[in-house]
């Protein structure tokens, strides 16, 4: 029990407990689960939970709407589903000093590139915003984006994380 239990383990080193007690099921091993997981905690093989990611630090930004032009944009992802099952997301775009709809990009995946591509259309015609408004999405704490807006002098305003109450305070 022993050999089979290491030997699987040095070849899946990620795998846990009942992965592992599966497979070795399916390679003909009859042993009970409980008899297995003495064995596996005696060989210390357990591994530690996985933990959520932690965001940074943020700093709370006032919530008070600035009544200018270009001051604050507000940008956000909505998703929906259409009548045959398929997910589509929105990417929307919002000027909340004159509480004006910048752009909705639709699509099914709306990747950090098509993010920035976006944005740097509507920067063309209408100018650039003095921030950013935005919730903490994958698409916002990518590299390529933060580098976009940092290359642009453009403030990253972020709502509180778990706080998604924020983000109707504009788009209402």
């Amino acid at each position: 029990m022993i050999a089979a239990l290491t030997t699987l383990v040095a070849a899946k080193s990620r795998w846990g407990f009942w992965k592992c007690w599966g497979r070795l099921r399916l390679e003909g091993h009859r042993w009970n689960h409980t008899r297995l997981w003495r064995v596996y905690c005696q060989l210390r093989l357990s591994l530690p939970r996985r933990t959520k990611k932690r965001l940074s630090a943020r700093l709370r930004q006032p919530l008070g709407v600035i009544p200018y032009p270009n001051a604050v944009w507000a940008v956000d992802f909505m998703s929906d589903t259409l009548y045959g099952g398929r997910r589509f997301r929105t990417l929307n775009l919002l000027d909340e000093g004159v509480r004006e709809g910048l752009a909705i990009e639709i699509d099914t995946s709306l990747p950090t590139e098509r993010v920035n591509r976006v944005l740097e259309h509507i920067v063309s015609w209408r100018g650039q915003p003095q921030a950013i408004r935005l919730d903490n999405g994958p698409e916002f704490l990518a590299d390529r984006f933060i580098t976009w807006c940092a290359e642009r002098a453009i403030q990253l305003w972020n709502i509180q994380p778990g706080q998604p109450g924020q983000n109707a305070l504009i788009e209402r």
